[in-house]
């Protein structure tokens, strides 16, 4: 009896732990999309749409997805339509981020000292090497912005920002979902003025910050234009 419920216990926490690892994957996939469905992300993990959905009933019960509508492409079909998931903000936190107490502490030390300005300088001297790191990814993209975006995309994603881009009717978007220094950034939006333009610079031309992290958006959201095109013909 004693060596059956052992061998019990021992299936159990086997079993937990394989979930716990099926759902940081999915909590992993959601940050670096954004958002997807079941059968999305079951193809990612080669399981069954209903395997994971049991992981998403769970992630849902401890707030941390979010179920939404998925928009409809082309015709209504019959059936419910399918459901998208998110993560949550309670999610989010789960993922690292750097040593925020010291650097909000340093930060608003150097607002005592110095004003405005003084963070405002530092951010723009903390985002260098980042800028410099980013170029030499950018060196093959070309000229063309959204290529650029595309390149800039991959190369922040390598540095902790799970970014992506895409075309949209007004041009280009590039998506960053994650901040490493979000809880930073909430007090000090220097750090997000300071992102801003790297992306601008580097990019090569204008663009526009729609949304962040920082300030409870779910994506850290940045629009670039479209640059009209010359007409050649008279």
């Amino acid at each position: 009896m004693k060596n059956e419920v052992l061998i019990r216990t021992g299936a159990v926490a086997s079993a937990s732990a394989t979930d716990g690892r099926t759902r940081d994957r999915v909590a992993q996939l959601l940050l670096e999309r954004g958002s997807a469905t079941a059968a999305e992300l079951g193809a990612c993990l080669g399981l069954s749409p209903a395997a994971i959905r049991k992981h998403l009933d769970a992630m849902l019960a401890e707030s941390l997805v979010e179920a939404r509508e998925s928009p409809r492409k082309g015709p209504r079909g019959r059936g419910r339509p399918a459901k998208t998931f998110v993560l949550t903000a309670a999610a989010r936190e789960s993922f690292p981020h750097f040593y925020d107490g010291i650097a909000t502490a340093a930060l608003r030390w150097i607002a005592q000292q110095h004003g405005p300005e003084g963070v405002t300088a530092f951010a723009s001297a903390q985002v260098v090497a980042l800028e410099e790191r980013c170029r030499a990814a950018l060196e093959e993209a070309g000229n063309d912005p959204l290529a650029r975006a595309e390149a800039l995309a991959e190369a922040l994603t390598a540095e902790g920002y799970a970014a992506n881009a895409s075309t949209i009717a007004t041009g280009g978007q590039l998506c960053q979902h994650h901040c490493p220094v979000a809880h930073v950034a909430a007090e000090f939006p220097q750090l997000c003025d300071a992102e801003t333009e790297v992306i601008s610079r580097l990019i090569g031309t204008h663009v526009q910050r729609l949304a962040t992290i920082a300030h409870g958006d779910g994506v850290c959201t940045t629009h670039i234009p479209s640059i009209p095109r010359v007409r050649t013909d008279t």
